[in-house]
């Protein structure tokens, strides 16, 4: 098996198992849970950003047919390998534990979703980075979904009388001055992330030349 046959195979693989985890993780839910709310499940950022995950890793599958380098394409990869790195991260330190309130309550899809599927967008990014660097102008895109995620989440949750994270529920959280600390620290989190997949597409096109 060459390496591009190997590329395309992991990539229809992984996709196709962060699917089958949220559809799932949403049948289950609605006949195990009579809270269950399909609005609530979809406003979860780890269903949204694996979602897309899912969606950019098939695509990406399908663009092996044709070399030549697309920008917008990996400007959208990278905006994948941001948010799924802030999924995994996020998870780690502030979620770990909160399975119930997360909805996923399936082991083996709270590994999926939480843990593989976020690994495996860095590591995609890493074993077949853009051919040329991204523009740190236009990399700036990846920041909106996140504000808007998180404007959303605190314009909903007192509409629904529901937040998808403790750290967004002012009430969970003690007050809204702690929920703007957190979303401060967590833009300030994904701007970090983003500099990295920037910088890496950038030493991507440096060494691309010794190739």
């Amino acid at each position: 098996m060459d390496s591009r046959t190997w590329i395309v195979t992991y990539r229809v693989v992984f996709a196709l198992a962060a699917l089958f985890a949220i559809g799932y993780q949403f049948v289950d839910g609605r006949n195990t849970n009579a809270d269950f709310r399909p609005g609530n499940f979809w406003s979860f950022f780890t269903i949204q950003s694996n979602l897309f995950a899912a969606l950019v890793l098939l695509a990406a599958a399908w663009r092996m047919r044709d070399p030549r380098p697309s920008s917008w394409f990996d400007l959208v990869r990278g905006a994948a390998v941001v948010y799924l790195s802030t999924t995994g991260v996020v998870y780690g330190l502030l979620l770990s534990g909160y399975q119930e309130e997360l909805q996923t309550t399936i082991p083996w899809v709270d590994t999926m979703l939480h843990r593989l599927i976020p690994l495996v967008m860095v590591a995609d990014w890493l074993i077949d980075p853009p051919s040329r660097g991204i523009d740190r102008r236009a990399a700036t895109i990846w920041l909106l979904y996140p504000l808007a995620y998180m404007v959303y989440s605190l314009v909903r949750g007192p509409i629904v009388d529901w937040y998808p994270y403790p750290f967004l529920d002012p009430g969970a959280a003690g007050s809204y001055g702690v929920v703007a600390l957190y979303c401060v620290g967590i833009a300030l989190g994904v701007g970090v992330f983003a500099a990295i997949v920037l910088k890496l597409s950038r030493r991507a096109e440096h060494a691309a030349p010794a190739m």
